[in-house]
């Protein structure tokens, strides 16, 4: 119990510690709210009036305003990890493997501190979704749920984050990995249009593509009516929570790489 608890301080306090770089740059909050309001006014209103995807009946903003909030946070969480490259070139990462701070806390750490970061996006969306008349479930239980599904979403994708920062070393190359990944996870799932649209070979890349699960959830969560979560939310959040335990353990023993 007493190590348990320790991994848990530890965890937080490497969290906080990530939090609190808010405060250094406070303006991240509002030009990380850009993308989403073009995706939502403009992209989301041309496909509105196009009528060219089948949502089942359900109205196309409605669809996407999901798909948009775990895009935003992929956004974020998948760039996560060049703080680690910062922290290594400063000096940070060699106080951090040199103190008794087990790897795994770390790694958990940054992720859970990426993925408070990203529930800032929860808010921009909500606030969108309610000037443009999308219906939205308001009650507390759907909107933890939406929280708990961002969180969890942005540590998957943090971590991630924290494999490839730890692979590749250098700043240049992370940034261009990072750009790379983020269109083919994003348009590899069903963020702007049901898996059923999609050719088999891609709907085979989206079943095991974690932001699927993740919006599959936030659907489920947030909009009201309609053809949501055929995944099933348990299902959405167990790929999820596996997900974050198998990149946790591969990017725990990858951290100290970082340093070589």
């Amino acid at each position: 119990m007493t190590l348990l608890h320790d991994f848990f301080a530890k965890t937080l306090a490497i969290a906080a510690m990530e939090i609190r770089k808010l405060r250094h740059d406070p303006t991240e909050l509002a030009t990380r709210a850009i993308q989403p309001a073009l995706w939502l006014l403009i992209f989301g209103q041309v496909m509105s009036h196009g009528r060219m995807v089948d949502t089942g009946g359900l109205p196309y903003l409605d669809f996407l305003v999901p798909g948009v909030l775990a895009q935003s946070v992929l956004f974020i969480a998948i760039f996560n990890g060049i703080s680690i490259i910062w922290e290594r070139d400063l000096g940070i990462v060699h106080k951090f493997l040199a103190s008794p701070t087990p790897r795994a806390a770390l790694v958990v750490g940054k992720a859970l501190g990426g993925g408070v970061r990203a529930l800032s996006q929860v808010v921009v969306i909500l606030i969108l979704a309610l000037l443009l008349g999308v219906e939205v479930r308001w009650s507390p239980l759907a909107l933890l749920g939406v929280v708990a599904l961002v969180l969890l979403g942005a540590m998957v994708f943090s971590t991630f984050s924290l494999i490839i920062a730890c692979l590749v070393k250098t700043r240049e190359r992370f940034m261009g990995i990072g750009q790379v990944l983020t269109m083919p996870l994003f348009f590899a799932s069903n963020a702007i249009y049901p898996t059923s649209m999609m050719p088999g070979w891609l709907q085979a890349i989206s079943h095991v593509n974690p932001l699927t699960y993740q919006i599959d959830g936030l659907r489920a969560f947030l909009l009201p009516a309609g053809p949501v979560a055929p995944l099933g939310i348990a299902l959405d959040i167990a790929v999820l929570a596996l997900s974050l335990v198998a990149l946790v353990a591969v990017s725990a023993r990858l951290y100290p790489n970082i340093v070589r």
